[in-house]
């Protein structure tokens, strides 16, 4: 890996992150595109440039997490089934998740067709949205964390099972979209620091390699933090149709031009 490919994977994982396609799916493909393989360092460096998009939600989301103390139970009641699944599946998930292509690109596609499916089921009206992240009840946290745990599968999305979930109970899509970047504060840095423990020995031999680490996380950083601040502007005004179609675009593209499966 260059200078330069870390760049494009920075900003790639700051771009997906906390947008419902699936930052997974997108730094495998890229990944691919620029022929890196799936070696040790590559998936190493993936997970610390995530670390650099969760800093991203630190600056923006710290005053309200120390403020809102009921908010942060709530985070905490949903992150509870996340750490369960993680814990109880993560040799499975790195395993068999991460290594089938097919798998991951039917779930990409069927959860952007449950996109497109859940926005012509709210225009007929048959679901209000009206609520917000201050009347999350304990039980809706712990489904909602439920819902966030079906996202360790790649091509789901954290960020789209979540807001899928609340979408369903009545909450505002903005309100969802916020919750879900609060939700994966503890998320995202308990994965990560699982995953870079279990590589503290590559860590400790990168030697050079430190470089490459520092840039892709600063620019994951920055993305992410422009990425956020829109994305629940936009979805105050809009729709998640858009990521639906999308998703079925960039497949039919992958698969056409043979880059998966």
């Amino acid at each position: 890996m260059n200078i330069w490919q870390s760049v494009v994977l920075g900003i790639v994982e700051g771009l997906t992150e906390f947008l419902p396609i699936s930052s997974t799916f997108h730094l495998i493909v890229t990944s691919r595109l620029l022929g890196l393989g799936s070696s040790e360092f590559v998936k190493l460096f993936e997970v610390f440039i995530q670390s650099g998009a969760i800093f991203a939600l630190v600056f923006i989301y710290t005053k309200t997490l120390l403020t809102d103390r009921q908010l942060l139970s709530r985070v905490l009641y949903a992150f509870v089934p996340t750490a369960l699944v993680g814990a109880l599946l993560y040799k499975v998930i790195k395993s068999i998740f991460f290594e089938s292509n097919w798998l991951m690109l039917i779930v990409f596609v069927g959860f952007g067709l449950i996109f497109l499916l859940l926005e012509k089921y709210l225009t007929q009206q048959k679901i209000v949205l009206t609520k917000t992240c201050s009347s999350i009840s304990p039980k809706h946290a712990l489904l909602i964390g439920l819902a966030q745990a079906c996202s360790v599968v790649p091509g789901v999305s954290r960020a789209g099972s979540v807001i899928v979930a609340m979408v369903l109970m009545g909450y505002k899509r903005d309100e969802a979209a916020k919750f879900t970047f609060l939700l994966s504060l503890p998320t995202i840095f308990a994965a990560s620091f699982l995953d870079l423990y279990q590589n503290r020995m590559l860590i400790a031999s990168m030697g050079s390699s430190t470089t490459l680490l520092i840039v892709g996380f600063v620019t994951s950083l920055v993305v992410a933090y422009a990425v956020v601040k829109w994305f629940t502007g936009y979805l105050a005004k809009h729709t998640l149709a858009i990521f639906g179609w999308y998703r079925l675009a960039l497949a039919g593209l992958l698969v056409l031009f043979k880059v998966l499966p």
